[in-house]
């Protein structure tokens, strides 16, 4: 059973820092593609960045620049946020999709919380 598990939000302040943690467990096929997603209250669930498993990245006009995805291991992806904005404010979701044989699958974690204040 595939599960994906999130870490690292928290409470920071306007300008701050934060790296989020996203680690799969269970089956992992090679073809894949790791996300993050994030949904503010009232708002729909929005791409903020991915990541193939061929290392190309792909990043939401809102936080380029500020945002860097990354792969540390064949499990583990991080979420590198920097110059944070209170409108960042969201809880941040981690996702896989991965394919086997013509199959594509897909797995969320659970969030977690990333809060600003101005």
């Amino acid at each position: 059973q595939v599960q994906v598990m999130e870490s690292g939000g928290g409470l920071v302040q306007a300008g701050g820092s934060l790296r989020l943690s996203c680690a799969v467990s269970g089956i992992l096929y090679s073809d894949n593609v790791r996300d993050w997603y994030r949904q503010a209250p009232g708002k729909q669930r929005e791409l903020v960045a991915s990541i193939t498993n061929s290392g190309t990245t792909n990043y939401a006009d809102s936080v380029k620049g500020r945002f860097t995805i990354s792969r540390d291991s064949a499990r583990n992806m991080s979420l590198q946020i920097d110059s944070l904005k209170p409108e960042d404010t969201a809880v941040y979701y981690c996702h896989l999709r991965h394919r086997f044989r013509s199959t594509w699958y897909d797995y969320w974690g659970q969030g977690t919380q990333v809060t600003v204040s101005s």
